[in-house]
């Protein structure tokens, strides 16, 4: 069985900006799928759906970046969080149409992977696909381990959230409502301030468009302080809340989106960390690599509260393989609602 697949590799490296079709190129590659052509341990995969995040962008730079993923080599096909169908295996673990989640899934229609990372999505559990990329996947546990570990939020806390309508900060702020918080986020367009009060049960949120002056804004909206504030824009967002939190506030750092398509000397730099000391602030960044041991309780608790529709999700779905740089540069601009997720096969 020999298949055409599509897949997009890193053409050349971006030292800053979004990355374009200059960086980024789709190419089509014949890929035999016979039983003899995969390895012992490996599995013939065709991808269904893939994960779209920013984390990406720091592996594209050609240099080591402050969140330290391991960089893309010219020529490689990029990877992701991704769900596909089992097409031939040779691991016993593994059979012909099994439902497979892979955090390193190849950006290709058809691959032949390792069985290392390889998880089957269980036929019984009554959860459509995009939610394992969404609620259940990366945004969902990565806001899971902000709140619950690192913020450790609790009834009567001022939780604040950035970049707060995105595929991370939307649980971030409905985990922190379920502790009994009082949440509010910011977000770029009076849509999605909206459907943070409207839908996902914010307290508050505001427009960093409109409300440009950040330290204004966040006394305004936190007259009683911040005593969590969960980090996915770094920057001026950073050091406005630094002049406007409690002592003893925690700031688990999550991302730095504003910052991610600079070079780190073009960065904005943060003035006024001398408030970390006095007010004894606690800001801890965190990768959830760190924190898999935690994984089981994190889907025993984020499938109670999806079941009890006590959390929800918006996701932005495009479809086609060949919509990945358009959604990818989606993710910098702010015209993304929700987690963006492309629909590559039925």
């Amino acid at each position: 069985m020999v298949v055409e697949s599509r897949e997009w590799f890193l053409s050349s490296y971006a030292a800053d900006g979004v990355p374009t079709s200059e960086h980024l190129k789709l190419r089509s590659v014949k890929l035999s799928l016979d039983e003899t052509s995969i390895p012992e341990n490996f599995v013939g995969i065709q991808l269904l759906w893939i994960s779209v995040d920013p984390y990406l962008r720091s592996r594209m730079t050609g240099h080591m970046d402050g969140l330290h993923f391991p960089q893309f080599s010219l020529g490689q096909v990029i990877s992701e969080y991704g769900i596909g169908r089992v097409i031939g295996s040779k691991d016993s673990k593994f059979t012909e149409g099994d439902i497979v989640i892979n955090p390193f899934m190849p950006l290709s229609e058809y691959s032949i992977v390792p069985n290392t990372f390889l998880r089957k999505v269980d036929p019984d559990n009554d959860m459509p696909l995009p939610e394992y990329l969404n609620a259940l996947g990366i945004p969902g546990l990565t806001a899971w381990v902000g709140i619950e570990l690192v913020g450790e939020a609790k009834q009567g806390l001022n939780v604040f959230v950035s970049a707060a309508a995105g595929g991370v900060g939307m649980f971030a702020g409905q985990l922190a409502k379920l502790k009994g918080c009082r949440v509010i986020g910011s977000t770029g367009s009076n849509e999605k301030v909206k459907m943070l009060k409207e839908e996902l049960g914010f307290d508050d949120a505001f427009n960093y468009h409109e409300e440009t002056d950040f330290d204004a804004a966040l006394n305004k909206y936190f007259p009683n302080g911040i005593d969590i504030y969960f980090d996915n824009v770094g920057g001026k967002m950073l050091e406005a809340v630094l002049n406007n939190v409690n002592k003893g506030a925690k700031i688990p750092l999550c991302g730095m989106i504003s910052e991610y398509n600079k070079a780190w000397t073009d960065r904005d730099g943060v003035r006024n960390l001398l408030n970390l000391v006095g007010k004894e602030v606690k800001m801890q960044g965190f990768i959830i690599g760190s924190y898999l041991n935690h994984l089981g309780q994190f889907e025993m608790d984020m499938q109670e509260y999806i079941k009890a529709g006590k959390i929800k999700s918006k996701t932005m779905i495009n479809i086609g393989i060949e919509s990945f740089l358009e959604s990818f540069a989606s993710i910098f601009s702010s015209s993304n609602v929700g987690k963006v997720v492309i629909h590559v096969a039925e």
